[in-house]
């Protein structure tokens, strides 16, 4: 939600979240297979999608096969009770008819979590509520009555919880991570991994390193082992590079890589990003060829784009998710999903079937 939109337009919130609804709807038809919807709280520019179940719940019904994930749902008890997020998702489950997929953490900056946590001054903090929680949500879904839960942060007397997941055991579980420690931490539970911190294809090397050795011995708390590192990179794709490198320099990628640092304070911030209010200078078409140069971006026509994304593949990536820039027209932003879908997906993904949903058919 940039600041320059805001002042300009007082429906801007409003006509942002619709937009978004139809890059997923688009993104559906286009052949995609994942959609993931943050849960963000008091972070104004960066994200405004406070309540990402109710997003889902729209584009469950919008859409005919794209899975559909909470990235995140935050199951930390001050911030929403586990047993609710347990509801939550068996509902999603059933409304999407078996798309729907569990991605938790523990959120990624003081500003927005701590808010709901009175008494705790740092994030080392919430790795014990979530260590005590994410176990309990396999029983809430599969336990005819939950047998309860009295814990140091929260506890629930026995209950029947309803509803069930929609059919197979439950949705896939997923983890976002930043360390290397988180990477195999969530293998040796059998999560899968949701890589938002993965910036290039060379950080995949240490990521599968740690994740892919750890999942070997994984002692699932689910019903089964969810082997996936999902990593993220920003998308561009126009019909020619010259239109696409125009586009990404103006897109005001420079002042949401420094928003990124303003909230997400576990993230180290690399040396050359200023301390906000001051912010990265505005990107020119030399500074777009380098990060595409240095794999930092997806940017260019559909062949390089094709090209791009098979480094990713080559590099061990489970699944490649694409962020579109907020300084990017709505115009602009449909056509990187329409000749992604048309000129790259049906070359690299030719299985039909979710990799989650073949996990889970086969408990």
């Amino acid at each position: 939600m940039p600041e320059a939109r805001s002042k300009v337009d007082p429906e801007a919130e409003h006509k942002a979240l619709i937009e978004e609804t139809e890059y997923v709807i688009q993104a559906d038809r286009s052949g995609f297979k994942y959609a993931w919807a943050s849960e963000h709280h008091f972070l104004e520019e960066y994200s405004h999608l406070s309540a990402n179940e109710v997003f889902l719940g729209y584009l469950a019904h919008a859409t005919e096969r794209i899975h559909l994930g909470s990235g995140i749902f935050n199951p930390l008890a001050p911030v929403n009770h586990p047993v609710k997020v347990a509801e939550k998702v068996a509902m999603l489950d059933h409304l999407s008819k078996g798309r729907f997929e569990f991605g938790t953490g523990r959120g990624a900056g003081s500003h927005e979590i701590l808010g709901f946590l009175p008494g705790i001054e740092d994030m080392n903090g919430t790795k014990e509520i979530w260590e005590e929680t994410i176990a309990e949500f396999p029983k809430m879904f599969l336990q005819e009555e939950y047998e309860g839960f009295q814990g140091k942060h929260w506890s629930l007397p026995p209950r029947k919880i309803f509803p069930k997941p929609y059919g197979k055991a439950h949705p896939a579980m997923w983890y976002a991570a930043g360390s290397p420690s988180s990477y195999a931490m969530a293998a040796k539970k059998g999560l899968g991994v949701l890589g938002f911190s993965v910036q290039k294809v060379s950080d995949m090397e240490w990521v599968l390193d740690q994740y892919k050795t750890a999942i070997r011995e994984a002692k699932a708390i689910g019903a089964f082992v969810n082997d996936n590192v999902m990593v993220t990179s920003t998308a561009i794709c126009a019909e020619t590079h010259d239109k696409a490198v125009e586009i990404a320099v103006n897109a005001n990628m420079n002042r949401f890589q420094s928003l990124v640092f303003r909230y997400h304070d576990t993230f180290p911030r690399p040396e050359a990003i200023p301390q906000w209010p001051e912010t990265l200078p505005e990107y020119n078409a030399e500074i777009i060829e380098l990060l595409i140069a240095e794999e930092l971006l997806i940017c260019g026509d559909p062949s390089e784009v094709r090209a791009q994304c098979k480094r990713w593949e080559q590099a061990g990536a489970d699944q490649l998710s694409f962020g579109l820039p907020t300084g990017v027209s709505p115009e602009d932003t449909m056509t990187t999903i329409k000749l992604i879908g048309e000129h790259v997906i049906p070359h690299i993904d030719t299985d039909p079937v979710h990799r989650t949903t073949r996990f889970r058919q086969a408990v």
